[in-house]
């Protein structure tokens, strides 16, 4: 009988971690480990038990599930009767359903679907376990995958122009119809990325948020007037909606969210000091 790894482990995260911190972690792995970065005998089985742990950790409901009955919840061999979710069909690999003709299965219809789709629905781009085709690794500048761009190449001694979509993400393959292209796209100075939203860090002089006013700030378009309320406080997240990337497949765009982070003067002129003081006998 093979013993099946704790999900939390593979992941390499505690049992309370947030959702965020578990994409995180997942995407790191994910990338990492992913056949057409890594070249290692065992980088695919690694990849689909990394996927088959976020696909379980990710969902509430199954998170629950595991936490309380672990693997035994989605192992579909009952042994003598004494598995309680036996009964269940297995399919292929990392496709698991669970039914009940009673309706009292509390793991009725889950699916674990394929790793590899899994992966393509979160980074985006077309991954799959097609026949094996020529792949070629293309580097992009983030702002040329979120506008779009038009590389020339070289390839097999021919000159080609691949079209890069706006919206495409790192990771993301196109295909052609002799080979594939993977995008490796370069990290922003200033801007992160998480799928089509945007998360972005602008300093403030602490009298701008004592005294409201505006800030001029950068966003993917351009740049943009920021009203500051008097009062905001230092790491106040700010949500501008449809400022972030062009979904790649349909229409809308993700969001970008301002993090405002007070500055404090590390030094300050006698006159300042001054002013500060005459504050801090108003506060009493």
């Amino acid at each position: 009988m093979t013993t099946k790894r704790d999900y939390y482990e593979i992941l390499g995260v505690e049992k309370n971690v947030t959702s965020a911190e578990l994409k995180k972690a997942y995407r790191k792995l994910a990338l990492k480990f992913h056949p057409d970065h890594n070249k290692s005998a065992d980088a695919e089985e690694k990849f689909k038990e990394i996927n088959e742990a976020y696909q379980v950790l990710s969902d509430e409901n199954k998170r629950k599930t595991y936490d309380q009955f672990g693997h035994a919840a989605f192992s579909g061999a009952g042994g003598m009767g004494s598995n309680p979710f036996a009964g269940g069909a297995r399919s292929g690999p990392f496709t698991y359903t669970y039914s009940s003709s009673g309706g009292d299965n509390p793991f009725g219809g889950f699916d674990f679907g394929d790793p590899f789709e899994i992966f393509e629905s979160i980074f985006g781009g077309g991954f799959s376990r097609a026949a094996q085709r020529p792949r070629y690794s293309l580097r992009v500048e983030f702002m040329e995958a979120v506008k779009g761009v038009t590389k020339e190449v070289e390839i097999d001694g021919k000159k080609r122009k691949i079209k890069i979509p706006a919206g495409a993400s790192d990771g993301t393959r196109i295909r052609f119809d002799e080979f594939d292209i993977t995008l490796d796209v370069a990290p922003h100075p200033d801007f992160q990325r998480e799928g089509y939203d945007v998360y972005l860090d602008v300093e403030i002089p602490i009298t701008l948020v004592v005294l409201g006013g505006t800030k001029q700030i950068k966003t993917l378009d351009g740049q943009l007037n920021l009203r500051v309320r008097p009062g905001t406080q230092s790491h106040t997240m700010v949500r501008l909606r449809g400022e972030g990337i062009r979904h790649i497949r349909g229409g809308g765009r993700g969001d970008l969210f301002v993090r405002i982070k007070v500055v404090v003067p590390e030094k300050i002129s006698r006159e300042q000091k001054k002013l500060f003081e005459q504050l801090k006998e108003l506060e009493k």
